[in-house]
């Protein structure tokens, strides 16, 4: 396995995740964008356990348990952004009536903070 290409494939993808996540926001696709800002962190995730493990992946959505088969170890704050994250997930992949209930200043802050975890797991890598 080349793992260097795996990993730049992981980053490539997160950066071009979160570029859709932007687009959908400012669409007021708040749902879709949030399901994109989690798959940005989930492969970014995925780069950088590639990195540590020299191993393929999982495959997995789950952005805690990624963290920690990565050695990471998420600040309260983090913790508390992917749990939005994961919610976000599961509503994109099974719909229901509620978006979860955050406004479109909240849902702009959540991209920046999605930024913020992205450039701050590249340093990872």
């Amino acid at each position: 396995m080349d793992l260097q290409k795996q990993i730049d494939y992981w980053h490539k993808g997160s950066l071009s995740d979160v570029d859709t996540a932007g687009i959908l926001i400012e669409k007021s696709k708040y749902t879709e964008g949030m399901f994109f800002c989690h798959l940005a962190i989930e492969k970014i995730l995925k780069a950088v356990y590639v990195k540590m493990q020299s191993e393929f992946a999982p495959k997995s959505h789950n952005l805690f348990m990624l963290s920690e088969k990565s050695g990471i170890s998420l600040n309260d704050d983090m913790e508390y952004f992917f749990g939005i994250l994961m919610k976000y997930q599961i509503q994109g992949r099974y719909p229901s009536p509620s978006t979860g209930g955050h406004s479109k200043m909240q849902i702009l802050k959540f991209l920046e903070k999605t930024k913020e975890a992205q450039k701050w797991l590249e340093k990872m890598l």
